[in-house]
């Protein structure tokens, strides 16, 4: 099958859109017709070569779409289901797997670096030339191949232009709150960062009952559009952050603080206004090789820190809860969406992203 994808072929120049076709489909393979596409930083720092991944490669990974063929051994997904795409395949076997953490399994991280199929085949082709797909996805094409629990089917009445949103910001900000922190009902939430994913931890928070929501940014425009997705109080991270942080909380901290702005400046921040015996959830990132350094006596009093990559997420459950809070009117998805564009655009959308001019664009396919 030939279709057309946005292609990088070399580190830090445009992509060049390109007709692929596909070929390799193994028996546990989902063919899936991609309806839209989000922009998100990840795929921003693959197309800048900040990852390292093999070329010629197509980014994306936020996606969802219909399924359009299925291999003999898929069991839970046909033709014709509409899917959300997840980034993290996993064997269900591994040490890791068996201790029920996917975003580790070991088959996901040894492979992750060629940017291909656990079994090594690439499953689309420049001519004769094997194309990879950014974290097994590659959604910025007309057609995606994912392994079966990378394709989680929901209701045909969910809007895929805001269903794709899900499988990365949303449920990274939105899991971080309910299933790494497990956020109490009458406790007190912090966010560093209002992009999508910070948005999305606010979101988290919402849903979980905390009385106190507190988003934190350089960015006035920022912090007003926090107050829209639950946010009940905005600071501004300045110098007199910590003394107007400490006057919200009771002269504690917060209970719970998201770092979600991927600085040096937020990680320290984040561990000194969250409470002794608070919890930190890290979500930004910095380079690998950055080293980020923080002030002894901010890590005392029995603070608990975990980072967390993609919410503590199980697709195949958490993708159809957030679908139906959004029917219910308890979760917001059109209020992120602040372009919509083709994929002839997709070079100018990534630099409003590299702008920061954008929460989420939104890539929809005719």
């Amino acid at each position: 099958m030939n279709f057309n994808a946005a292609v990088l072929e070399s580190a830090g120049a445009p992509l060049g859109i390109r007709q692929l076709r596909t070929a390799n489909l193994g028996d546990d393979d989902v063919l899936v017709r991609i309806v839209a596409t989000a922009l998100c930083h990840t795929d921003l720092e693959a197309v800048e070569g900040q990852l390292g991944t093999p070329l010629p490669l197509v980014p994306g990974h936020e996606a969802a779409g219909v399924v359009e063929w299925v291999g003999k051994s898929v069991q839970r997904r046909a033709v014709g289901d509409h899917v959300i795409i997840s980034w993290n395949p996993h064997c269900n076997h591994c040490y890791y797997c068996a201790r029920q953490q996917p975003i580790l399994c070991q088959q996901y991280r040894d492979n992750a670096a060629r940017s291909l199929h656990f079994d090594g085949k690439p499953r689309l082709f420049l001519g004769d030339q094997a194309v990879h797909q950014l974290m097994y996805a590659g959604t910025f094409a007309e057609m995606a191949v994912v392994t079966e629990p990378c394709a989680v089917s929901i209701p045909k009445d969910m809007p895929l232009d805001l269903a794709c949103l899900i499988g990365c910001g949303v449920m990274t900000g939105v899991g971080a709150a309910l299933n790494i922190a497990k956020v109490e009902a009458g406790s007190s939430a912090s966010i560093i960062g209002c992009g999508a994913v910070g948005l999305s931890a606010i979101q988290g928070a919402k849903l979980a009952g905390a009385e106190i929501i507190i988003a934190i940014d350089r960015d006035a425009a920022k912090l007003a559009t926090a107050r829209i997705f639950g946010a009940t109080h905005t600071l501004l991270a300045d110098e007199s952050l910590l003394h107007a942080h400490t006057a919200l909380t009771s002269g504690r901290g917060a209970d719970y603080v998201f770092e979600c702005a991927g600085n040096q400046a937020a990680f320290r921040a984040s561990v000194e206004i969250v409470r002794p015996g608070g919890q930190v959830v890290w979500l930004g990132k910095v380079p690998v090789n950055q080293e980020i350094a923080f002030r002894w006596g901010s890590l005392m009093g029995e603070k608990k820190i975990v980072r967390s990559s993609y919410g503590g997420t199980s697709p195949e459950t958490d993708f159809p809860f957030l679908v139906q809070a959004y029917r219910d009117g308890r979760l917001l998805l059109d209020e992120y969406v602040t372009s919509r564009i083709r994929l002839e655009g997709i070079n100018q959308g990534l630099q409003r992203l590299r702008e920061g001019q954008e929460i989420r664009s939104v890539v929809e396919f005719q």
